[in-house]
């Protein structure tokens, strides 16, 4: 596998141009950590690259800078206070980082910089052992794996460099990134690692909520995150970061028998990523569609009641939902289109069980499509996945009565713009026939007129004005 790096290194034409540049220059420079690893999984693959250019280089940033004079067709330093020059090679971007020898002070993740003299010793700070492996890019190729990341790669086992306690107490993020490590390389984190983990996940409290939310994305949007959701929540990390999934693994006893609803959650975001990834026509993968089926079901906990015979309810658990969704995204300072999307897929993933078996009114049907507005396919997509039901008859009833559903949204959006239900009557008209000025009274005679094109679909503008007409006199 080593040689299969050294002839990875060599198919980036530009890292033999830098590694040239910066050895006859006197300094040595590596491809190293994620883009090594990468490699070599790409390789195990049978489709070999290089992906992302991380080096890192005896040189300073300053010795870089004048190094790469001349051969990049541009610079950038806005990571040079950490040792980092960005640059830009034969259409190649590079990331540069001097060798580092930092310290952390253990109440922030914030480290004291400091560059280093050894590359062995920059790979030792790295966060673990498949990422603390390096290819030097001068004549010879060297590759250096001091702590075993190659096996570790090969037996997909996840350790650090040096004890694990130490490394996440260091930086608590690093155990997020063991989390998304799992989704996305496969790797099995090593007992000391998990014991680490579980023991330390209080630390994480001192990251900020941006850095957390990234990490907890970026596992999220993974092809099948849920075996790294489980370490999450395992390990406690998610009683830091996301205590309303933990809280889902509510208590079921003998008397009260209810569906395992964090199992349930899990499931349902396993097929709304198939159903995701089946249909051609929308984003993939889509942060908002699965936020919407992990968290859909965290208002049940605070809604549990147990009724007679046994019974559990959990009514009105999609408007507490919203609530608790949009309050920890908005923690978690996710984009406000990104909150409001989530928490309204919540609120509105109880509305197909509100109509029976499927008894829609043309009214229903447009009531649907519009509180759904621009998120109806990720609605579709929620409320198929929400069947979880290991009950074959009912799972076929609901799917064949959602097809029902779909089926008379296409049938009336062709005779109607569902997408776009308005008044049959603008503002000005009304004005006009009320003789009012604008003022609140027009937009409770516009929303009268809405609700009215809603329940009846269109009307000629003689019916609508009649209809204002009598509206308002009754007033």
């Amino acid at each position: 596998m080593q040689a299969t790096v050294r002839e990875l290194v060599d198919l980036t034409p530009v890292l033999g141009l830098v590694g040239e540049r910066f050895t006859a220059a006197g300094h040595e420079v590596h491809l190293v950590g994620g883009s090594v690893r990468d490699a070599l999984l790409s390789a195990e693959s049978g489709t070999p690259h290089v992906g992302d250019l991380d080096l890192t280089t005896s040189a300073t940033p300053e010795q870089t800078l004048a190094v790469l004079e001349g051969l990049a067709s541009s610079t950038w330093n806005t990571g040079i206070a950490f040792g980092t020059v960005g640059a830009e090679v034969r259409g190649e971007r590079l990331e540069i980082t001097t060798y580092r020898a930092d310290r952390y002070d253990r109440e922030s993740r914030n480290p004291e910089v400091a560059w280093g003299s050894s590359l062995v010793d920059d790979l030792a700070r790295r966060d673990f052992t498949v990422n603390a492996m390096a290819v030097s890019l001068g004549p010879d190729r060297t590759v250096t794996d001091p702590f075993g990341g190659l096996g570790d790669l090969l037996a997909r086992r996840l350790r650090t460099p040096g004890a694990a306690t130490d490394s996440f107490a260091d930086d608590p993020l690093r155990m997020l990134r063991a989390v998304r490590f799992v989704a996305q390389l496969h790797l099995v984190p090593s007992p000391d690692v998990l014991e680490a983990m579980t023991t330390l996940a209080p630390e994480l409290a001192r990251i900020t909520p941006e850095r957390v939310q990234h990490e907890f994305s970026r596992t999220l949007l993974n092809p099948a995150p849920r075996e790294a959701l489980e370490l999450f929540v395992s390990t406690g990390l998610s009683d830091v970061v996301l205590p309303e999934l933990s809280a889902l693994r509510m208590e079921i006893d003998e008397h009260h028998q209810h569906k395992d609803v964090y199992t349930h959650s899990l499931t349902v975001l396993d097929q709304a990523i198939d159903l995701e990834l089946a249909d051609p026509d929308a984003p993939s993968p889509d942060l908002v569609l699965r936020l919407a089926a992990l968290l859909h079901d965290i208002g049940k906990p605070a809604t549990r009641r147990h009724e007679e015979r046994g019974r559990v309810s959990f009514h009105h658990h999609e408007v507490v939902g919203a609530k608790l969704v949009r309050k920890r995204l908005q923690a978690l300072k996710y984009p406000k289109d990104v909150i409001e999307a989530v928490s309204r897929l919540t609120f509105l993933h109880l509305r197909f069980h509100g109509y029976g078996s499927g008894e829609w009114t043309d009214s229903a049907v447009r009531r649907y499509v519009t509180d759904a507005g621009d998120l109806l396919s990720r609605l579709h997509k929620l409320v198929r996945s929400d069947s979880t039901t290991r009950n074959k008859r009912r799972a076929a009833m609901l799917s064949a009565t959602y097809d029902s559903l779909e089926q008379r949204i296409a049938e009336l959006s062709e005779a109607e713009d569902l997408a776009r239900v308005r008044p049959d009557l603008d503002g000005n008209r009304i004005m006009e026939l009320l003789d009012i000025s604008p003022g609140p009274d027009v937009g409770l005679a516009w929303r009268f007129l809405k609700e009215l094109r809603l329940e009846r679909g269109p009307l000629d503008p003689e019916v609508a004005e009649a209809e204002l007409l009598t509206w308002w006199r009754s007033r």
